[in-house]
């Protein structure tokens, strides 16, 4: 589905009903919206892994402009506060009230950016290994200066520039960084491992020019720090202890600034969370929003 917002057709799509038969009641769900990483990356890294949640909230799955399924427009326009007004068009084009809102990566940056903005409009962050500011780039550099191989820093150092060429030259960095996104990448993977692999490359739709334009650009001056402290809503946290890119002292920030959070850190896994230690991501989630979410909505007759 697309919504004309901002000049632009946004893509969105929904899993999960929003109201559910509580005896002779309706009781609403919340409504989370669902925020890709990258900048340039697609919703469809969570399909259908997140598909439990959709008993818990309705999901809305969102592609930022220019990346996805969404309309491409300027490479000036792919900024993070971009991102955050194209959010708030699509929650009044809903028609919606107070939001959740669940980001990996750059989809964490997008959230708190947009909670610092709106906060009457967020009743609950899920943060998954993401940082506050520029200062992960730093850190991530060091990273790979050690820990990666001579190819995997040539390809960082295309990231760090914002000098990606082509789509197929994107798809290459990702497949070459793969062992440092995944704690659990297998160096020698089954058949099935090897076509699950390669069908989520095709299955992507990730664009090299949103990314060249956060690392080039906006990126370099990120920095939601000092507005911390500003977040009131309930906030989870959860960070790998082996990311590489997003590395978990930069969750230690957000635990130390934000007034009412709960911090998981993941002991096996790297950036990629969900892959690492699934069934540990569905049921941290599925009992930080049982616990700060469920119960708080309103019953309509």
């Amino acid at each position: 589905m697309y919504a004309i917002v901002n000049d632009t057709h946004l893509f969105f799509d929904i899993e999960g009903s929003g109201f559910v038969p509580e005896g002779p009641k309706l009781r609403e769900k919340p409504t989370c919206f669902v925020l890709h990483g990258g900048p340039g990356g697609d919703h469809t890294v969570y399909k259908p892994h997140l598909t439990p949640l959709s008993d818990l909230m309705q999901l809305v799955y969102i592609d930022n402009r220019g990346s996805g399924f969404s309309e491409c427009q300027s490479s000036s326009t792919y900024t993070l506060n971009q991102n955050v007004e194209d959010l708030e068009a699509l929650r009044k084009y809903l028609g919606l009230k107070k939001i959740v809102l669940m980001g990996q990566s750059y989809g964490g940056m997008v959230a708190l950016s947009y909670a610092v903005a709106y906060p009457q409009n967020v009743s609950s962050l899920l943060l998954i290994t993401t940082s506050p500011s520029f200062n992960f780039i730093e850190k991530a550099k060091k990273i790979v200066s050690e820990k990666g191989t001579n190819e995997q820093q040539k390809m960082a150092q295309i990231l760090w520039n914002g000098e990606f060429e082509s789509q197929e030259q994107l798809t290459e960095y990702y497949k070459v960084m793969e062992p440092l996104y995944s704690f659990s990448f297998n160096p020698k993977p089954t058949q099935l491992e090897l076509q699950k692999r390669t069908e989520a490359y095709q299955s992507s739709n990730r664009s090299f020019k949103a990314l060249n334009a956060g690392f080039k650009g906006f990126l370099k001056t990120y920095n939601v720090i000092g507005q911390l402290k500003s977040i009131k809503c309930p906030t989870l946290i959860i960070a790998g202890r082996h990311d590489w890119i997003t590395p978990v002292e930069e969750s230690f920030v957000l635990a130390e600034k934000i007034p009412d959070n709960e911090l998981v850190i993941f002991e096996k896994s790297s950036h990629n969370v969900i892959k690492d230690e699934y069934k540990h991501f569905i049921s941290t989630v599925t009992s930080f929003v049982e616990k700060r979410l469920i119960y708080t909505v309103q019953n309509f007759i």
